[in-house]
């Protein structure tokens, strides 16, 4: 049993890492999701006048995503200030805790951009398995970053990646 654990932790390591590493230069792809208002938004407009984006997954439920939307939303007006980035916060909650999304989002008085994929067809698309997830793209409308969780701090890592994208420099992996 313990090596079997082992092997299954190995593999699910690996396979995170090889999946940051074909996160490298892809595109967003044509998804047609949801704004707060209701109205169809297709994930190719999702764009920033050739700045970096950050586009993180989200639900309602989940601990760890409201925590790093919230240190994500304390900084964001400085991170504008400074790189022009735009953050997508894309909720994952289904079509009956979709109503719940907008009263938490005013409550919380989010700056970013929410939009909603009550379907999980932008989730599948992007091959999101476990939020929160967050991919970084760059001004071309490349994704140069992905991750998945949150720990506190975390959003200081993202940033000077975002920094380094903004100056137009390539990012190392961690």
């Amino acid at each position: 049993m313990k090596h079997i654990i082992i092997l299954l932790s190995t593999f699910f390591i690996f396979s995170i890492a090889n999946s940051q590493d074909k996160a490298e230069y892809k595109t967003l792809p044509s998804v047609n999701i949801k704004t707060l208002e209701g109205e169809t938004f297709n994930t190719q407009n999702i764009y920033n006048d050739g700045n970096p984006i950050l586009v993180s997954f989200w639900a309602l439920w989940c601990k760890p995503c409201k925590k790093e939307m919230e240190a994500y939303n304390e900084l964001y007006e400085e991170w504008q200030e400074e790189t022009g980035v735009k953050i997508y916060a894309v909720s994952i909650d289904d079509a009956r805790s979709t109503a719940k999304v907008l009263p938490f989002v005013n409550g919380k008085a989010w700056e970013m951009e929410v939009l909603l994929d009550p379907n999980c067809d932008f989730k599948r698309a992007m091959n999101v398995n476990m939020i929160p997830h967050t991919f970084l793209i760059d001004g071309k409308g490349n994704i140069v970053y992905q991750h998945t969780s949150y720990y506190e701090g975390l959003e200081y890592e993202i940033y000077e990646m975002v920094e380094k994208v903004a100056a137009g420099e390539s990012i190392s992996k961690h």
